[in-house]
């Protein structure tokens, strides 16, 4: 299975690794063991969100493979200027374009997976043969769209293996020469911007660099969010780089995200101000404590009126309990807020909820962090229904308490007296 990625975020939301850890703020203890015992919730392996976005890029990969790239070129062009999506709001034509750029990169990341490649490795063959492919279609804005892409995501491989992984890249030679040849190749195609979300996405990714003043940055954000509204990772990605841990400040976030709830509001309620400064609160006390988490809340809230799927409700359940309320930062002010948006998994599950998708609980609680290196995504899976499980046990403590068992169906979770489950046991009504 080709594990699906937040496309163009690469290193951009790493976690803060503290080395002596804090209380948590969601939930001070495990629950027992018997308590996980009281839970019944489905666990789909894999999740409908991810059976689609597998299939999108197994296709790029496929056609790329058989260097059929006149079809691949013409299906993300069908999927960008349709603004096709999966049910999470993945756009299609980004996870085609990875698909066919996979194999290149994944050569390029495998041989800088010790922090250093052996001499006389071929890096650079992947790479060279999308050059000649494009050289070959000079008029071919997609082709072009994919290797640039391919060219950044080589800058962010070359970047972690220096280890450097926090933070704006700065005097970093091979990181700047792959975003240097990326903004040569799309270049030509600047008139496109107007049209395809596909190219703005790739043009803002451009961003990482730190060419552009913090005004252009945003302004360059707005336009694709303007191109595609409802696309969430383009208004993460905003937050990102606004931040002081990139090119902007508290201050510049905050105004771009009440724009960006204005601007969205047809789409998202207030839920661009939560998307635009989900990732900003992860690792920044200051953030947490200057938050208007009021206004916050109701943009989850709204997120999760507009966007009913699975996927999403996971995230924001993960998120408000690992990724948010895992542990304290020593900022008060700080801590009173991740614990009021800690305290929203208790709607999010018991009006959202309604199985488990363990990978999503396992990014949130690495901070969401899309690069880190898993060396098993078996074991990383595992980890993370352990997670959901222990989390689903705490919030329905007190039911557990009572001696109820905790069902989670296609209404969301229900709650019975353990003696009315066996029963149904008995009957073979229970599955």
């Amino acid at each position: 299975m080709v594990l699906s990625t937040m496309l163009g975020l690469k290193d951009l939301f790493r976690p803060v690794r503290h080395a002596t850890p804090a209380p948590a703020l969601f939930g001070q203890d495990d629950p027992a063991e018997h308590a996980l015992d009281a839970l019944t919730v489905p666990c789909p392996d894999p999740t409908e969100e991810e059976r689609i976005r597998d299939a999108h890029q197994m296709r790029g990969q496929f056609l790329a493979r058989q260097e059929k790239w006149q079809t691949l070129s013409r299906e993300i062009a069908v999927a960008d200027l349709t603004r096709s999506i999966t049910p999470a709001a993945m756009p299609v034509a980004e996870l085609l374009c990875y698909g066919a750029r996979a194999d290149v990169v994944a050569a390029v990341e495998h041989a800088f997976v010790d922090g250093c490649p052996p001499r006389g490795a071929p890096l650079f063959e992947g790479i060279d043969a999308l050059e000649r492919m494009i050289a070959n279609a000079p008029g071919d804005p997609y082709r072009a769209i994919t290797v640039a892409q391919a060219h950044m995501d080589i800058g962010w491989a070359s970047r972690r293996s220096e280890g450097k992984l926090r933070g704006s890249p700065r005097k970093q030679p091979a990181f700047d020469t792959h975003f240097e040849r990326a903004r040569a190749i799309l270049a030509p195609f600047l008139h496109l911007s107007e049209s395809s979300p596909l190219f703005y996405t790739t043009w803002c990714m451009l961003n990482a660099q730190s060419i552009s003043p913090q005004s252009r940055l945003a302004r360059d954000y707005e336009t694709l969010i303007d191109l595609n509204p409802l696309n969430p990772a383009s208004m993460r990605a905003l937050g990102t780089y606004l931040s002081p841990r990139w090119y902007g400040s508290h201050e510049d976030v905050e105004i771009e995200a009440r724009r960006t709830a204005a601007r969205t509001h047809n789409a998202w309620g207030a839920g661009g101000y939560t998307w635009v400064m989900f990732d900003t609160l992860t690792d920044d006390p200051v953030a947490c404590a200057n938050l208007d988490v009021t206004f916050f809340i109701e943009g989850l809230e709204d997120i999760l009126t507009r966007q009913t799927d699975q996927h999403t409700a996971n995230m924001a359940a993960a998120y408000c309990t690992q990724t948010i309320g895992a542990q304290r930062t020593g900022n008060p002010k700080a801590d009173g807020v991740r614990t009021q948006i800690a305290d929203c998994a208790h709607w999010i599950v018991r009006k959202h909820l309604k199985e488990v998708h363990p990978m999503v609980w396992a990014h949130a609680a690495c901070g969401f962090d899309n690069a880190a290196r898993v060396r098993s995504s078996r074991w990383f899976a595992a980890k993370g229904r352990q997670t959901a499980l222990r989390t689903l046990a705490k919030l329905f403590r007190h039911e557990i308490g009572k001696g109820q068992h905790i069902t989670f169906t296609v209404d969301g979770p229900v709650a019975a007296d353990c003696t009315s489950k066996q029963e149904r046991t008995h009957h073979g009504t229970d599955t």
